[in-house]
């Protein structure tokens, strides 16, 4: 296989990070798409019907519901429905914000503080897809908060960990990007170089929420990509 070569998830190589009868969770690649889009591209959602097929001998069809989306050249957790009645259950906690996630960035630039709030009013532009970050609320707007901290600092690179407050449309890469802080590899958002594998170092680590049918809570983390600069953080 090329060195540089996109791998992109299939049925015998899905990353599976918890599994139950209701919902199954995996660590998508940066060439992963979750949903289809015009690219045609197989979309997460197939091979993940596609291993579970295979794994329990199901005859005919898969249920499986997607509860909320990843950007292509992002890593890391991915949370689906297995049962027509955990995924209402699972969608109400996203949209009440009870299931909270974390992710880490790795940028070039060290922002002004190690820890802080962004507010701004994010502008999509649905004919190049990308969003525009506001100080103030403009027409078409919609308000985005994230919080972050600078965990790691490497050589030529800051490691910061984010809490969402909101859910906006590359909300992440353009409010770091609206700092001076474009996340490594995103050409879209301002940083000057790609990713070998078109990835961009942006991971969701760390999703808790509670069990849409039991009666506890889940903790899932997610090992970074391995690669020389995630390794470098002396992280997994």
């Amino acid at each position: 296989m090329p060195k540089n070569r996109k791998i992109i998830s299939d049925k015998d190589n899905l990353q599976v990070l918890y599994e139950d009868n209701h919902i199954i969770v995996v660590n998508k690649r940066a060439g992963d798409i979750v949903q289809g889009d015009k690219t045609g591209d197989k979309p997460l959602s197939e091979v993940v019907k596609e291993y579970l097929k295979k794994k329990y001998n199901k005859p005919g069809n898969v249920y499986l519901g997607v509860v909320h989306r990843l950007d292509r050249p992002t890593t890391g957790i991915v949370l689906f429905a297995r049962t027509s009645k955990a995924l209402p259950r699972l969608n109400k906690l996203f949209a009440e914000k009870k299931a909270k996630k974390t992710y880490w960035a790795l940028v070039k630039n060290k922002p002004l503080k190690l820890e802080d709030t962004l507010i701004h009013w994010l502008r999509k532009n649905p004919k190049n897809n990308k969003s525009q970050a506001f100080s103030k609320e403009v027409y078409n707007s919609k308000k985005a908060v994230l919080h972050y901290n600078v965990i790691k600092t490497l050589e030529n690179f800051y490691l910061l960990e984010i809490d969402l407050e909101t859910g906006r449309h590359h909300q992440i890469r353009t409010q770091l990007a609206s700092i001076g802080c474009p996340i490594k590899g995103d050409l879209k958002y301002g940083y000057d170089r790609s990713n070998k594998d078109a990835s961009i170092s942006l991971h969701s680590r760390q999703l808790h929420f509670d069990h849409p049918v039991k009666n506890e809570h889940i903790e899932i983390i997610a090992p970074t990509p391995k690669d020389a600069l995630w390794k470098a953080c002396g992280i997994s």
